[in-house]
């Protein structure tokens, strides 16, 4: 892409970077040092991580180098540098000002590992096997739920709710029910439960009840009806929710504000209390019933036992569902109810800016943009704070009562910028209230989190520039990007961070192009695995078949979708590889003792064989600039090589033979012949 943009006149300086900052880094860190405060104290922490950082940026460097990319690769930018981390600071003194950092006490996805919230992008799916549970909810009142089904008496019935994650019954606020389906009161003989009526077929084939319905009523009739806890001490309401289905479960839905989003969003509505039992750590708060004092990843068993005894326990098996795990250890999330700070999606119109965004740039291919549309569309706030001790700190300043920013944010956190830029992170993190502020220090605190890692990558458009090209930026923003480049997996991550950072600071996208590939895989189109024994390492095929070979194979790729690699193929490339080089050498080869400045004849006085020969290798070159003009790189190789084949071996080439080896050397015919071979070298190169 570069070399492309070089061959085209244009100034493509390519300056290499390294996100520095995350967790990847503290765990290998911990592993010989442990966590802080065992051997080291945080300050010592983050030294040992800018440490471990620079040998891992010197390791990779050399084998970017070792591929032939072009560089300047004494001066990359790195995140870690303090003026890269003082310009990030100065991006979220800009989002600041414009009004979309928000703090909330909202569920986010939780790593018990990483003992930190994460970011979508940090977050992926894989399958899990849970158990499953219909829990019957005892009703309050029955006269009360006789009367919404129409029946005489509603004695002993019970809202029976469906859940994959036991765990969080403790957390219940609610049961959540489709105003607009059907619900049926059934009778099984030993009780009666209310269940959506799309689900009873499944729930008798599921719990192997038998089931009779003696009463119905639409889900806006149960609104406000009241349910007994199955083991707290309170009473939780029915209340109406848009997010119900008939995809599984009993059309019934336990509601947990502290540990669902859409369980927030409808508790919201209803003003439920929003009460997270759950510490940092997992364990849950000593006077929790049932589950205090036990780690979630235990308390399973336990709070089965405890719905038997009450002989709440309908049904429980296992099974097997996507769910979301942390990228990083591959280990369950939760979803826990926490402070943290965010950039909101709707507080000043950040979605629908980076939608318009969308649409006014260009994807490469072109379903890039419907998939990162969706993904902006239905995400929830960005949650940017992290609790972690290597990154670029969350420089704010958190009014002790009201929780509310310092009212010039802003400008202190230009400030801190500053001093960082000067002194480094630790001028932040050694710091206390009294340093920043003169005037009310007593009501202010830091706020000691750490900014979430995509955070970093997301101002690279900004901070980079002002790092490597100061002259660039103009009233102070950076020109935009003329192409992003990266693997169909950035539309959540880096293509999306910088997406939002850019539309909250400027309004619009940093880019103007998006380039998505896809991803390495093995002949048989399979992931690569250690556990297969497929993984082609790059440098075993530089030392083996040498790094032009792996750049064709890349050029020589459709990377719009998985992008398949092995030593066959490689081998393969390689054999195209020679035939290319072996048509510039024989092309070179019949050059010698002619001099283009004496020899070269102008092209009327040209065989009509060579000047139709000049005039296809012109035809080609178009065709070429088109593919380069497409960034259609595999069409360039496809065409380049057959032209060396076919056109230039199969053919041309071969009717040359005789006249450049009898006829006189400084002959018309041969002189003609050398011509056209030293046009088509040229333009080959």
């Amino acid at each position: 892409m570069v070399k492309a943009a070089r061959l085209n006149g244009h100034s493509a300086a390519f300056i290499p970077g390294w996100d520095c900052h995350g967790l990847p880094i503290e765990l290998q860190v911990e592993k010989k040092f442990g966590k802080v405060g065992q051997k080291l104290d945080a300050a010592e922490f983050r030294a040992k991580c800018r440490e471990y950082a620079h040998t891992q940026i010197d390791a990779q460097r050399e084998d970017f180098k070792r591929l032939g990319i072009l560089a300047d690769w004494d001066n990359p930018y790195l995140t870690m540098q303090p003026k890269f981390e003082a310009g990030q600071l100065r991006a979220l003194s800009k989002i600041v000002e414009n009004n979309h950092v928000v703090r909330g006490f909202k569920p986010v996805h939780w790593c018990l590992d990483c003992a930190s919230s994460l970011a979508e992008a940090e977050v992926e799916y894989a399958d899990k096997t849970s158990t499953a549970i219909d829990v019957a909810f005892a009703c309050v009142d029955a006269a009360d739920i006789a009367k919404r089904f129409s029946v005489a008496e509603a004695e002993g019935a019970g809202f029976v709710i469906w859940t994959t994650t036991p765990w969080t019954l403790p957390a219940n606020q609610a049961i959540s029910v489709h105003p607009e389906l059907d619900y049926v009161l059934v009778d099984c003989g030993d009780a009666k439960f209310v269940l959506a009526e799309g689900l009873l077929e499944a729930f008798s084939k599921r719990t192997g009840k038998e089931t009779r319905a003696i009463g119905r009523a639409k889900g806006s009739a149960l609104e406000h009806a009241m349910a007994k806890h199955p083991f707290a001490r309170r009473n939780v309401p029915i209340i109406l929710g848009e997010h119900v289905t008939l995809e599984s479960g009993t059309g019934l839905v336990h509601t947990a504000p502290a540990h669902g989003a859409d369980d927030f969003q409808v508790g919201k509505q209803y003003d439920l209390p929003v009460e997270n039992p759950v510490q940092a750590s997992g364990v849950f708060n000593d006077d929790v019933p049932v589950a205090g004092g036990q780690h979630v990843r235990k308390v399973e068993p336990i709070i089965l036992d405890a719905l038997r005894e009450k002989g709440l326990l309908v049904h429980s098996e296992a099974f097997e569902h996507s769910y979301p795990h942390c990228w990083r250890h591959k280990s369950p999330l939760i979803f826990r109810a926490t402070p943290q700070w965010f950039v909101s999606m709707e507080e000043n119109g950040l979605r629908q800016s980076a939608q318009t965004g969308i649409k006014n740039t260009q994807w490469i291919p072109e379903w890039g943009q419907a998939r990162i549309d969706k993904m902006v569309s239905g995400r929830p706030d960005w949650c940017i704070s992290r609790q972690r001790y290597w990154g670029v700190p969350l420089a704010l300043f958190v009014h002790k009562q009201t929780e509310l920013l310092h009212p010039n944010s802003a400008e202190l956190l230009r400030k801190v910028a500053d001093k960082v830029e000067s002194d480094g992170l630790e001028a932040w993190f050694g710091s206390q209230v009294s340093d920043w502020l003169d005037a009310d220090s007593d009501d202010y605190e830091l706020c000691r989190d750490t900014l979430d890692v995509w955070f970093d990558s997301g101002c690279v458009h900004q901070c980079s520039f002002e790092s490597a090209f100061p002259q660039a930026i103009k009233n102070g923003r950076a020109p935009k990007a003329d192409i992003y480049l990266e693997g169909s997996d950035q539309h959540r991550g880096w293509f999306q961070s910088s997406l939002l950072t850019s539309t909250a600071m400027f309004g619009e996208p940093p880019y103007k192009s998006v380039l998505t590939h896809g991803f390495t895989v093995d002949e048989q189109g399979r992931k690569m695995s250690k556990s297969l024994g497929n993984v082609v390492a790059p440098q075993s095929v530089t030392q083996t078949l040498g790094a032009d070979v792996l750049r064709l194979w890349v050029s020589a790729s459709d990377y719009s979708g998985e992008i398949a690699i092995s030593d066959n193929l490689l081998k393969r490339i390689a054999d195209a590889y020679r035939r290319i080089r072996n048509t510039a050498r024989y092309l070179l080869g019949n050059l010698a003792g002619f001099d283009p400045s004496v020899h070269l004849l102008p092209t009327d006085q040209l065989l009509a064989v060579d000047a139709w020969a000049v005039k296809q290798a012109a035809e080609m070159q178009t065709k070429l600039r088109e593919g380069y003009d497409k960034r259609e790189f595999h069409r360039v190789y496809h065409r380049l090589h057959n032209y060396c084949v076919n056109d230039l071996g199969g053919l041309y080439l071969d009717i040359l033979k005789d006249r450049l080896y009898t006829n006189q050397e400084d002959s018309r015919s041969r002189r003609s012949a050398q011509t056209a071979m030293f046009h088509i070298a040229e333009a080959l190169v």
